[in-house]
């Protein structure tokens, strides 16, 4: 069912992070043996639903425990999930669910050069994404749940926190200005208040800075910030040192479309970038046990009740 009204307009809203989850979306990427281990840790606190292509379905399914849902479905976005809870509907006083189906660019990409037979881009990850527009339309048809559609590209409780580097990116919303913008956050999403941070964290080349990577909420008046106390580094305020191995970079499958990616390159990776599950925190981990145990002591200082 297809909604003409802002969200907002009708009692919906973006729930926080740490409202209960009915499920857990997730996509099915090229690092599959680390994704499988979030995708069955996540599933211990709340039921998972993977979203895999026909190519990858049957794969993802093996490396998956049974409990976890595999569906048949394209890749990289999807809906952001609003709830209401004015009674819509007489018979059913529960909250209710819609989506936003977003406008989606394959992360601000634009087709750039051809190089030894391999098409580059210049901003975003793939030069063809209209697979990746049909997903939060997929989802929410599948699901039955009611669609808000909205031109604008936009991937990822009264405040809204997001960079500049990103939403105001030429490769996004070029027609837009940046109250605009800011008036359909607040229409679509219930937000009253929008803070507007510069840039996302270094090196994130291919999301343009998404904020999801350097602060999130933890609870209302608390937001958990990347953080790094190198000053030489190239943006110490917000950085996170992380660069790719030989076998990490050996064990990422290349499609074609996607950016090649070497050892020894910088990877914008974040503590900052943790999912909260029902009643646990699933947290990065990068291999250095020092600041790898840092983190989990700070998140279990601001999410004590959690596991």
């Amino acid at each position: 069912m297809e909604m003409k009204a802002p969200p907002s307009h009708l009692g919906f809203f973006m729930p926080v992070e740490w409202e209960p989850h009915s499920q857990c979306w997730m996509g099915w990427p090229h690092a599959q043996h680390v994704f499988a281990k979030v995708a069955t840790a996540i599933s211990k606190f709340e039921p998972v639903t993977v979203c895999a292509s026909a190519a990858q379905w049957a794969n993802a399914r093996s490396l998956l425990p049974p409990n976890i849902r595999v569906l048949e479905m394209f890749r990289d976005t999807g809906p952001t999930f609003v709830v209401s809870k004015r009674e819509m509907n007489s018979d059913n006083p529960e909250p209710m669910i819609a989506g936003i189906d977003w406008n989606f660019n394959g992360w601000g990409g634009e087709s750039g050069l051809e190089l030894d037979g391999f098409k580059w881009v210049d901003d975003g990850c793939y030069t063809d994404w209209n697979f990746g527009l049909l997903v939060a339309k997929k989802i929410l048809g599948n699901e039955r749940l009611p669609r808000f559609p909205h031109s604008m590209v936009l991937e990822g409780g009264g405040t809204c926190l997001t960079t500049e580097e990103c939403i105001l990116n030429k490769n996004r919303n070029p027609n837009m200005t940046k109250e605009q913008i800011e008036d359909e956050l607040k229409a679509y999403l219930g937000v009253k208040k929008v803070i507007w941070l510069p840039r996302g964290l270094y090196g994130d080349d291919d999301t343009n800075g998404h904020i999801d990577n350097m602060c999130c909420f933890a609870k209302p008046g608390v937001i958990l910030l990347s953080w790094i106390d190198d000053e030489t580094d190239p943006h110490s305020m917000f950085r996170v040192s992380l660069f790719m191995t030989d076998e990490e970079a050996a064990g990422v499958a290349q499609d074609g479309e996607a950016k090649l990616r070497l050892p020894g390159t910088r990877l914008a990776a974040s503590y900052a970038n943790f999912y909260i599950a029902n009643g646990a925190i699933i947290t990065p981990q990068f291999g250095d046990q020092k600041r790898d145990d840092e983190a989990v002591h700070v998140l279990s200082q601001a999410f004590q009740t959690m596991k």
